[in-house]
């Protein structure tokens, strides 16, 4: 093996910022905040409208890229999610089992967006990470931010970021539009067409370009 030193990809250096916010939480990094009294969702649907669920709708899959598994909703929600979940592995940190959550049938809540996961609507990325009600600083850097702001705009409105709530929750994706609306079918639609092109979709992105930045500017 060569002993010359290699140059860190962009991928690679937001790895290693990753893993040092997570140990700055982990190790005598700014506390967070305690969470608020969990509450049981007493609804049939959850906070963005959609049923609850049992786990006879919902599939167990595999993160493409990683060796995680998430439960969700089958169909298109599944499809959207999982592309959020795999250029969060691919551009910002790779993903271990057991970093994240998908639908659950246990109905404590700290917040009323987390109800979306009894409809596997929802999925949290290092929820222990990027805990409900963090302090300002304690969640991820500005350069993740960017590409988080990249992921949002590529779904086109129809996924919503706890980073943007009231508690935040930063490790928090769901699906931010009811049944049935077109814009989910038609996202879901383009990134099972960019799954089956090479060199496009979820691993090709670089979301540092000027124009994609320029568009994503509306999500930070």
């Amino acid at each position: 093996m060569s002993d010359t030193p290699r140059t860190l990809t962009r991928r690679q250096a937001l790895g290693i910022t990753a893993g040092i916010t997570a140990g700055a939480l982990l190790v005598g990094g700014p506390s967070a905040a305690a969470a608020p009294d969990r509450n049981t969702w007493q609804g049939r649907r959850t906070q963005n409208h959609w049923p609850v669920v049992d786990g006879s709708h919902v599939d167990t899959l595999r993160i493409e890229g990683t060796n995680v598994d998430v439960p969700l909703l089958k169909g298109d929600v599944a499809t959207v999610l999982l592309y959020v979940a795999r250029r969060f592995a691919y551009e910002i940190d790779m993903l271990r089992p057991g970093d994240v959550h998908g639908h659950t049938v246990h109905r404590a809540v700290g917040a009323d967006f987390e109800s979306n996961h009894l409809s596997g609507t929802a999925i949290t990325i290092r929820p222990l990470h990027y805990p409900l009600g963090a302090q300002e600083g304690t969640g991820l850097s500005d350069l993740e931010k960017v590409v988080v702001a990249d992921i949002l705009a590529e779904c086109q409105g129809v996924v919503s970021w706890g980073g943007h709530t009231k508690p935040v929750k930063e490790s928090h994706f769901q699906i931010d539009v009811p049944p049935g609306d077109p814009g989910l079918a038609r996202v879901a639609r383009r990134i099972r067409g960019e799954d089956t092109a090479p060199g496009s979709g979820a691993g090709t992105i670089d979301p540092f370009l000027p124009e994609r930045r320029r568009k994503a500017a509306a999500y930070l």
